[in-house]
């Protein structure tokens, strides 16, 4: 993949914290956005670009923990990187179960935050990879026919041929037919592949 430039989003109240991120994320090629609470970032308008979330826990009105809850149900899915001065463990553990790349307690090295990041450019890179590839997959299958999905569910099912045929009412030719058109559309190369897509389609199979 082409580099693309990451957008690192910092949410802190304190000025003197967003002025050293900014420099310090700036000074390794990332476009950054600071903002001082996540009223702030959610109300500004901001690009879908490769990225994350530098956060900090305590926050004027809603706190980052509330706010990473938020963020989930507003399907806004960039990797969060909780910062704090006043961390403890619970708190931590409920950060990173709830999706958290890293919390790191101030004041934390330069390049323990740098690594979080990159790992959570990772992480989002890969979210995106994987989001493009299926919805290429659900294109595929827009284009089949009503007949050509039944047919691709008892494919997938374990039916052969003479068995669809009958299922359907159809000639076994026409089933080979549809079968075929299935394979090309779908891009399938075999039985497995074809199957493989289903579960990320999460295409039910016939019964």
């Amino acid at each position: 993949m082409s580099e693309e430039r990451a957008v690192v989003f910092v949410v802190d109240d304190d000025s003197s914290v967003r002025r050293s991120l900014d420099t310090l994320l700036r000074s390794v090629g990332h476009d950054v956005r600071p903002f001082s609470s996540a009223q702030e970032f959610m109300q500004a308008q901001r690009p879908d670009a490769l990225g994350c979330l530098v956060l900090d826990v305590r926050l004027p009105g809603m706190s980052g923990l509330t706010f990473q809850q938020e963020l989930t149900k507003a399907g806004i899915a960039l990797p969060v990187i909780f910062i704090t001065g006043h961390g403890d463990v619970p708190m931590g553990v409920r950060a990173m179960k709830a999706g958290a790349v890293e919390f790191l307690t101030k004041p934390f090295d330069d390049q323990v935050l740098l690594d979080a990041v990159h790992a959570a450019i990772e992480r989002d890179r890969e979210r995106r990879r994987t989001a493009a590839q299926l919805a290429e997959l659900q294109a595929r299958y827009r284009t089949l026919t009503e007949r050509e999905r039944e047919v691709f569910k008892l494919v997938i099912a374990g039916r052969l041929n003479k068995q669809i045929a009958d299922e359907l009412s159809l000639s076994v030719v026409t089933v080979k037919v549809h079968r075929a058109q299935v394979m090309r559309k779908m891009l399938a190369k075999s039985i497995v592949d074809l199957v493989r897509m289903a579960d990320q389609l999460r295409v039910s199979r016939a019964v």
